[in-house]
């Protein structure tokens, strides 16, 4: 990892765990006319798109109030820059943060304003019942208290290029299940003159969280971070240790192509370059726009070995968090884009258009009714993977401090093993050493 970014991301810790969290001026009521609020995002491309659509809809729905959405760059440039902005007293009413800043910002308490005590205080009509169970419990307190609003909730999902299955001899209809099923498929379509069988975004989120939760192996302890802060990661276990050393090799092999952080692998299957890629169900809509070829949506492979398996994936994405110190009226102004948010019909038309996951249960039906999965049965392989079975203590999500961190060590760690320069057990001990660390700052900062 450069030194450089491991300092700015540190800085940011430390600024998130004191002055994020002081309590901010109140500002004034806005004199006269519509009140207008900042919506900080970091979507991009159609989905970017989208967030300015949804902002048009409900300013064209009503005349009271205005959402002005403000693009602030990736997850981390968004929420670095809403901390500035909090620590100068001109932070947005609502910013978008991603999943691994969840116990930062619950920490926060001076900071935020958590949405159910804005719902009741707006007089907004507010039932905690209508939202998927699976996507909100990542967002509320152990009494099922939402404190923030989930927005572009995804799960990762293997996509597969139906034309180039075909060129191999495969069947495009019958993804491979198991992980060993899919290595041999990824050979067979290396030998078929693909430059390489398969690619994953999101090394940590994907090959390491969700691959957990789908076995129902534990992250790490105290129900992977959600029964306190004295927690400790434990992914560095057998079954991990096999699956990374089998991608390990079939690098060397180029059958598995690395593209980058985060999300920069895309290219490599929406070019053609790869036949199978691992991203989160959000990817789908932009996939649809630069796929070339007919692909397929499958769940995640499984080791048929591991007993219970497959259990249920867990979910990525972002949230709407609010911060304190608005007004009155702005306030209200967010509550009120929240239930238009939370309504049937613009969750489903929010989720048809971009992949992401429905929050609610009415919408998952409206779209099911309204026969959209017929054509886009994609989508719903990730909402019945999510739905798989019931949560257990070790697939109900992640929530650690200093996570956004604890993700660069792990990604660091993945390009060291993949250039030789640590085994994968050394690689992988290390990621839980270090990250361990991490997770030890953040609870002495937050005692």
């Amino acid at each position: 990892m450069k030194k450089r970014n491991l300092v700015a991301i540190a800085a940011v810790a430390t600024i998130a765990s004191t002055m994020f969290f002081a309590s901010c001026q109140k500002k004034e009521e806005a004199p006269t006319g519509p009140v207008t609020i900042e919506f900080w995002h970091a979507m991009t491309g159609k989905n970017g798109d989208m967030v300015k659509n949804l902002a048009d809809k409900f300013n064209a729905s009503q005349q009271n109030y205005i959402v002005n959405p403000v693009y602030k760059g990736s997850y981390s440039d968004t929420m670095n820059a809403g901390i500035a902005a909090f620590r100068a007293n001109a932070a947005p009413a609502i910013i978008q943060v991603y999943e691994v800043g969840t116990a930062t910002m619950m920490s926060a308490k001076g900071a935020i304003k958590p949405v159910y005590q804005l719902m009741k205080e707006a007089g907004q009509k507010f039932d905690p019942k209508i939202y998927i169970p699976t996507i909100t419990s990542y967002y509320s307190t152990s009494k099922g208290e939402m404190l923030s609003l989930p927005f572009n909730s995804s799960t990762s999902v293997m996509y597969y290029n139906k034309d180039a299955f075909r060129k191999a001899g495969l069947d495009p209809e019958k993804p491979p299940v198991t992980w060993p099923e899919f290595f041999d498929v990824a050979k067979k379509l290396k030998a078929s003159g693909m430059e390489g069988g398969f690619s994953t975004n999101w090394i940590s989120w994907i090959q390491l969280e969700n691959f957990s939760a789908w076995h129902n192996q534990p992250f790490g302890t105290k129900s992977n971070g959600f029964d306190g802060l004295d927690t400790e990661l434990e992914f560095n276990t057998p079954l991990t240790l096999k699956h990374f050393e089998t991608i390990y090799k079939l690098s060397q092999d180029k059958v598995f192509l690395y593209g980058g952080r985060e999300n920069k692998a895309n290219p490599l299957f929406s070019s053609g370059q790869v036949g199978m890629h691992f991203e989160s169900i959000g990817g789908y809509a932009n996939f649809k726009n630069t796929c070339k070829f007919e692909f397929g949506v499958a769940r995640l492979p499984y080791y048929p070995e591991v007993s219970g398996a497959p259990q249920n994936s867990i979910i990525g994405g972002a949230s709407l968090w609010v911060f304190s110190g608005k007004s009155k009226e702005e306030n209200k102004a967010v509550a009120s884009f929240f239930s238009f948010l939370s309504l049937p019909e613009t969750q489903a038309y929010w989720h048809q258009n971009t992949g992401y996951l429905p929050i609610t249960t009415a919408a998952y039906e409206l779209t099911k009714s309204q026969g959209f999965y017929n054509t886009n049965p994609g989508p719903e392989v990730a909402i019945k993977q999510l739905l798989n079975k019931a949560p257990t203590k070790s697939s109900m999500g992640i929530r650690f401090g200093n996570f956004n961190i604890i993700r660069e060590i792990e990604d660091q760690t993945w390009e060291d093993i993949l250039a030789g320069k640590v085994s994968v057990k050394d690689g992988l001990d290390r990621m839980v050493r270090e990250g361990n660390a991490k997770l030890r700052e953040f609870e002495q900062l937050n005692k």
